[in-house]
């Protein structure tokens, strides 16, 4: 890849900066309103220390999220690769969950979770959110297999966890690892949103500090809180991908 195409988006977004920058100065827009990037900066700096505690703590629970909604897909997915009629019994159930808007159910998860435990409740909704794709790619993962190597298994009479294991897993993984990396994002995500919805400081993430400084009327620490959810999410999305990378290479190999 040529050097340029890696200066591209950070001279686009040196541009934006300076346009917003002088626009701002220029229309002496009140800060209020629309801070100048100076402004989110200084934001930022001053309040690194509280910003990276709530980062952490909006990815510790997106985390929690991502291996809750791991472990249940996978479970499921082969339960459901196992059974025609239970692909059939599962699958519209889980089509529903997955076009249910998260902030339509979330004041039922925080009664249910209680108002004392809203990591709970934004933990389960993250979850929710994660869990499709996970399960989709699992499923066809799982029935992707070359039908030759399935006959020839057949042919060997082979058991159906020698099947699982010996060629509808390694087959699966590609699938497996597109639909984490999309579950990904979607669990910070639904962290977020389910933070927003709950209302609650007692996650004290990085939508409470966003909310908290909206109430205020603090946009530059709006902003500031925005720009370390991009980050944070821009780094996990890149762990990801390498492990993605990672995980191609070994299935290749193999």
């Amino acid at each position: 890849m040529s050097r340029l195409a890696y200066l591209a988006p950070a001279l686009l977004i040196g541009a934006i900066l300076v346009v917003w920058q002088v626009a701002c100065a220029v229309l002496h827009t009140p800060e209020y309103l629309l801070p100048p990037p100076t402004a989110i900066a200084l934001a930022l700096i001053r309040n690194a220390p509280i910003l990276a505690l709530s980062a952490w703590r909006t990815l510790a629970m997106a985390l929690e999220a991502l291996i809750a909604a791991s472990l249940f897909a996978a479970l499921l997915a082969f339960l459901v690769s196992l059974s025609r009629t239970l692909d059939r019994a599962i699958r519209p159930l889980a089509v529903a969950l997955q076009v249910t808007p998260v902030v339509a159910i979330a004041p039922l998860f925080v009664i249910w979770a209680g108002v004392d435990h809203p990591d709970r409740a934004i933990v389960a909704l993250a979850a929710i959110v994660a869990f499709f794709p996970i399960f989709s790619g699992a499923v066809r993962g799982l029935s992707s297999a070359d039908p030759d190597l399935e006959r020839l298994f057949d042919l060997y009479d082979a058991r159906g966890l020698q099947r699982l294991t010996r060629l509808r897993l390694p087959s699966a993984v590609p699938f497996i690892v597109e639909g984490l990396k999309v579950a990904s994002g979607l669990a910070i995500i639904g962290a977020v949103v389910a933070e927003f919805v709950a209302g609650s400081g007692g996650a004290e993430g990085l939508a409470w500090r966003i909310l908290e400084a909206g109430n205020r009327l603090r946009t530059a620490e709006m902003f500031a809180a925005i720009v370390t959810l991009a980050l944070m999410a821009a780094v996990v999305h890149l762990a990801f991908q390498a492990l993605e990378r990672r995980a191609l290479v070994w299935w290749r190999g193999r």
